[in-house]
């Protein structure tokens, strides 16, 4: 049909279904058949799907009717869909097999993620598909296949979805690699991608386009209202000023689950969410089918019959952490309840945007505080939402490793030149700064490991042939490259099934190792007795009764964003009208009798002796990352000035110096601390990083290929033992090729990943441009409570930990009538 046609075609299936174009999706599906590439930034439900899938959908209707091929017969590839989520990557197959479908458009659509069934993954990779949604993952191993090559020469479209949640990572990077590997192959390649709001928009765009710098950005519709409701202890209620699981919210919370059809309860992590879908299922006055649990570690099946329930209104309410944050729309859910603090105001919008996907309505999260002060981190976000401030998303740059496994896979899908290879990879925004000589030592690398390496067989990939191309030859060393594709590294983890059949998910190995026989835990709601581990799998049995401890996962420690935390101590200095800050006044008024409320422009600084010694307590409100770093510097500066010893703690808000030897700082020592100068040199000298950096080397070498995954069939290796080869590769390279690049990269990642140096830097210059405010308190104070918890949490031998600090917490009350 003509291009007239196919849009009368693709306007009167709107029109079936009592809808109209919005503009936005109009100028995306002009600006695509025009031939150009963009950014989309618009809320999740709000029609993006459709504004992508508009433009392919006109230009094959317009195009050429081809015969309908025979049934298994191999097609043209014009789709392809990359999703950050493998239950995205499952609505988004239905969103656009539906118009297909219904508009005759004789288009097959496959699905490519690690949940795929053995039979979807055949037809992508004998190129039985139209269209295909995958993930950054799939998409590298589709690549690394050399048949793979001439399919993808077909492409007209790549659509990335969620390019928010990719962008500030590995996972971002890789998939750089894969859009330009894909603009090689099909020259006339237009790439959109999907994003929520940024606070560096431009830079996401420059990112995903690099070669575009003028492509456009196309505003959807505005983001839907946020409003925030709390819910506040009542007058005179004991509160606690300290914690992270806020199990004395139980019974109000229930009392929201209860007023709405259905909910989502978002939990920071894993470990909360296991524990208070177990504190609510003790009290749920419902069919126990209503309430389901999410999250990333849990079989797929389970997440899927979640999802499932959710789509069909049949759960009442589901704790979830990320794993539901993305674009799956539940116009069912009425509702979305935030545990705990958010860390950060897009992460609120986001999961406020899963609820009231209804024409005309505006978002709404209840927020859950689990202890007073994330009171004013509720006020800080309303405030942050109000003023239109979110997180910019910066880009990663210069991942080798993830450089690494891409040459690798390149070799593998039909061979590479070097010379080329290092354009393409240039035309990234990730490594446009790639140089010679780190280009070359890659190739080594992957040709030998590198020179401290090059004697042992098991790390050459890759074989440079006598027409200069690298290729690989080893059917053992393509095996094993395919199966570690990817950039996320796991922390060791092992698989929970029942003893009879019936996948549970995984928890990590070092949770595990610490259980015998019998011993009972709480995983996938359900209290389960372990019977014995073997082959990285745990096998248990449900337990009759009791109760259990729950898995701890790595990573669970969110810190508060910059924009957050500027706006905590804005409002905590300023405090206006918001019920939060209303129900937090007694509290800031004790703060400001016993020392000074933080402000802007000014830093506060507490110095407190108490019956342990003293204490100098220190407020940038950075982020709990930045000021573990800053607590190491302060300590190592201090120390020279006085030799001294120091514990120190951190949290969001502050950090703690406590010096073994009673010390007064003045005005004038803390300036000398503060400074931004000689930061690098004392950071280096103030922290192990040679240990850091040999904790960070294990991810590193996994990414790149120097720690191989065991073979089908083959007892998988354990954390144990993943960890010793990693340390006795590290300690070799160290010791014989100390220039080696992972061993570059591994402290880099640990200055900018971990401590933040960029941040830090920041951080340093703010407080000498502030006016220092030191005060001497006769006792401790609100802000400075949970710094001497989090202190006193791994000092405390002889009684439990947290009866102490409730103890303490009830005295500081009581003498001050807080």
């Amino acid at each position: 049909m003509s291009a007239a046609e196919a849009s009368r075609c693709w306007r009167a299936w709107f029109a079936q279904r009592g809808w109209r174009p919005l503009p936005f999706q109009r100028e995306v599906w002009r600006r695509y058949l025009a031939g150009e590439s963009g950014l989309l930034h618009t809320p999740t439900g709000s029609g993006k799907t459709l504004a992508a899938l508009g433009g392919p959908l006109l230009e094959a209707l317009a195009g050429p009717v081809a015969p309908k091929p025979r049934r298994g017969a191999t097609r043209s590839l014009r789709l392809l869909w990359i999703t950050p989520l493998r239950a995205l990557a499952s609505d988004t197959v239905r969103a656009l097999r539906e118009p297909c479908d219904e508009l005759g458009l004789d288009w097959q659509v496959g699905l490519r993620t690690g949940d795929a069934s053995a039979r979807e993954k055949r037809m992508a990779r004998a190129g039985q598909v139209d269209a295909l949604v995958t993930t950054p993952e799939s998409l590298a191993l589709l690549l690394s296949y050399p048949d793979s090559a001439e399919r993808l020469r077909s492409l007209r479209c790549v659509v990335v979805d969620e390019w928010h949640e990719l962008l500030g990572n590995k996972r971002g990077v890789l998939l750089q690699l894969g859009l330009a590997r894909l603009r090689a192959l099909a020259t006339s390649l237009r790439v959109w991608g999907l994003s929520a709001t940024l606070g560096n928009l431009e830079q996401a765009r420059d990112v995903l386009l690099p070669s575009q710098p003028q492509a456009a950005i196309v505003s959807g519709v505005k983001p839907r209202r946020l409003t925030l409701e709390t819910l506040l202890p009542e007058h005179g209620e004991r509160f606690p000023w300290a914690g992270h699981l806020g199990l004395s919210q139980l019974p109000r919370v229930l009392q929201a689950l209860m007023a709405a059809r259905t909910s989502l309860l978002f939990t920071n992590t894993r470990a909360q969410a296991e524990l208070w879908h177990q504190a609510l299922a003790a009290v749920w006055p419902e069919d126990a089918a209503t309430l389901a649990l999410h999250h990333g570690s849990l079989d797929p099946a389970l997440r899927a019959a979640a999802e499932q329930g959710l789509r069909e209104g049949t759960l009442r309410c589901v704790v979830a952490t990320s794993s539901l944050d993305l674009g799956v729309d539940f116009p069912a859910v009425d509702q979305v309840l935030q545990l705990g603090s958010p860390k950060g105001v897009a992460r609120l919008l986001q999961r406020g945007g899963r609820a009231r996907h209804r024409p005309g309505e505006s978002g709404h999260v209840v927020c859950v505080p689990t202890h007073a002060l994330e009171l004013a981190e509720y006020a800080a976000a309303r405030r942050a939402l109000a003023h239109g401030e979110i997180e910019a998303r910066p880009p990663p740059r210069l991942c080798l490793d993830v450089l690494a496994q891409h040459c690798v896979s390149c070799a593998l899908g039909g061979g590479f030149r070097a010379d080329a290879l290092f354009a393409e990879v240039r035309g990234t925004d990730a490594f446009a700064m790639l140089d010679e000589t780190h280009w070359q030592g890659v190739l080594d690398f992957i040709v030998q490991g590198g020179a401290a390496l090059a004697n042992y067989p098991d790390f050459h990939k890759v074989v440079r042939d006598e027409e200069g191309i690298y290729r690989v030859v080893d059917r053992r060393v393509a095996l094993r490259h395919r199966l570690s594709i990817g950039t996320i590294t796991s922390d060791g983890s092992v698989r929970v099934r029942f003893l009879r059949g019936g996948d549970l998910g995984s928890v990590e190995e070092q949770f595990v190792g610490r259980l015998r026989r019998g011993d009972r835990f709480q995983f996938a709601g359900r209290l389960l007795e372990l019977v014995r581990l073997e082959d990285m799998t745990a096998y248990v049995r449900l337990a009759k009764g009791g109760d259990g401890s729950v898995p701890r996962w790595m990573g669970g420690r969110l810190p508060l964003s910059d924009t957050l935390g500027r706006e905590v101590e804005a409002v905590l200095g300023t405090p206006d009208d918001a019920p939060e800050l209303r129900a937090l006044a007694p509290l800031l008024r004790l703060q400001e009798r016993l020392s000074a409320l933080p402000a802007p422009g000014r830093l506060l600084i507490e110095h407190i002796r108490t019956r342990e010694g003293t204490h100098l307590f220190v407020y940038p409100f950075a982020g709990r990352q930045v000021h573990e770093g800053l607590a190491a510097l302060l300590a190592l500066r201090w120390g020279r000035h006085t030799p001294n010893s120091f514990d120190y703690a951190s949290n969001d808000y502050g950090l703690v110096l406590s010096p073994a030897r009673d010390v007064t700082p003045d005005a004038a020592l803390l300036q000398a601390l503060l400074s931004p100068a000689g930061l690098f040199e004392d950071l280096r000298e103030s922290l192990n990083l040679a240990e850091l950096a040999r904790r960070q080397f294990r991810e590193i070498a996994r990414v790149a290929g120097l720690l191989v995954p065991a073979l089908p069939g083959r007892t998988p290796r354990s954390q144990r033992q993943l960890q010793a080869s990693a340390g006795l590769l590290h300690d070799v390279l160290r010791r014989f090729d100390p220039d080696h690049l992972l061993l570059q990269q591994a402290e880099r990642e640990v200055l900018s990943g971990q401590l933040e140096l960029g941040r830090l830097a920041a951080t340093l210059e703010d407080c000498a441009q502030r006016a220092l405010h030191l005060c001497t308190p006769a006792s401790l104070t609100p802000l400075s409570f949970p710094l001497w918890a989090e202190r006193s949490r791994g000092q405390l031998s002889t009684e439990d930990w947290r009866a102490r600090v409730m103890r303490a917490a009830a005295q500081l009350e009581r003498r001050h009538g807080a």
